[in-house]
């Protein structure tokens, strides 16, 4: 019996998000069909950092000798962003997903953008913004003075969003400079620095990568093409969990399309050094094609989620690719 540690929750905006995941893990592994192979022990981390088993307080080295593995199902800050994976290779537990330098780099959205370009991959444009830049005496004159800088780099629309966070929190659509001004103003306000990027019109795209997959090294499964409700301008939080986006895969992509995306959700896994799998966003222009916009380094795995959708989409159930991810990690280091 192979006891599997599930961590979920965390100390970031995703918390909610994140328990869905891991919830939907433990239900997975804990069915008729995967029970017999595995424990699995339910381990959240609360809003504060702090680690419980069965509701009660414990910490990692406590853990580190009732698990063989962690699936980390957490997402956002501590999970994502190399923290955690820093305290289980400390005490030598293996876990599913990225390494933590690996997972530091992609989360931190300048430096994957930095890496999609060294790929030779399109990425928009886009400035970065210091909080710590700021006098608190004349945020207001500073915000103005980068937003006009803004403004003569790229014009309207623009995305602004914190430079490390997912499941689009925190992300703004500037259409005006006034609206510019005031999305600076809030990040500013929140000391958050802030990646400021042209707004690409397009289809979008995500597709996700799996290592050593039915034969192959990289399995790219089919692009899943993202059609937002009217009454939304991007795929925001509302639009990714509450089933208001029509989700179609396989997307409606032509040959060609279909092609270049998998390919570079490939390049972009091995290009960042990413483990076991991923998931990568793309915008697609009508004329200048192809935009990597970031990559998850875990995906969500709830009902709502893409990735689940996708392995459906190929014949693949959920058991098969927890099963699959689970002895990936076991296996990382033999």
């Amino acid at each position: 019996m192979i006891r599997v540690g599930v961590i979920r929750g965390g100390p970031s905006s995703e918390y909610d998000i994140s328990l869905a995941t891991g919830g939907n893990v433990l239900s997975h592994l804990r069915s008729d069909k995967m029970s017999g192979k595995y424990k699995a022990i339910d381990i959240l981390i609360d809003k504060e950092g702090a680690w419980h088993v069965n509701g009660r307080p414990t910490n990692i080295e406590y853990l580190s000798n009732m698990v063989d593995v962690v699936f980390n199902a957490l997402h956002g800050d501590f999970g994502e962003d190399g923290k955690v994976q820093q305290m289980l290779d400390q005490w030598h537990i293996p876990y599913t997903g990225s390494g933590a330098f690996a997972s530091a780099l992609s989360y931190n959205k300048v430096l994957a953008k930095q890496q999609f370009s060294q790929l030779g991959i399109k990425t928009p444009q886009y400035i970065v913004l210091d909080s710590s830049m700021v006098n608190n005496n004349d945020i207001d004159k500073f915000a103005h003075a980068q937003a006009r800088a803004i403004w003569q780099k790229f014009g309207a629309p623009w995305v602004v969003k914190p430079q490390s966070s997912g499941s689009s929190f925190g992300v703004k659509i500037c259409k005006s400079f006034p609206e510019l001004v005031e999305a600076i103003l809030v990040g500013f306000n929140e000391n958050v620095n802030l990646l400021v990027e042209e707004m690409i019109d397009g289809k979008e795209a995500t597709v996700g990568v799996i290592d050593n997959f039915r034969n192959k090294s990289n399995y790219t499964l089919p692009p899943v093409e993202i059609r937002i409700p009217k009454s939304k301008t991007f795929f925001d939080y509302d639009a990714k969990y509450n089933g208001i986006s029509e989700e179609i895969c396989p997307g409606n992509f032509t040959v060609k399309e279909k092609e270049e995306l998998e390919y570079l959700a490939s390049l972009i896994h091995n290009g960042l050094n990413l483990s076991h799998y991923s998931r990568s966003d793309f915008i697609i222009h009508s004329r200048r094609g192809i935009y990597a916009l970031e990559v998850n380094t875990l995906p969500g795995l709830t009902n709502e989620s893409l990735t689940p959708k996708a392995l459906s989409a190929v014949g693949a159930t959920m058991p098969e690719f927890l099963d699959h991810i689970i002895s990936l990690a076991i296996n990382k280091n033999e």
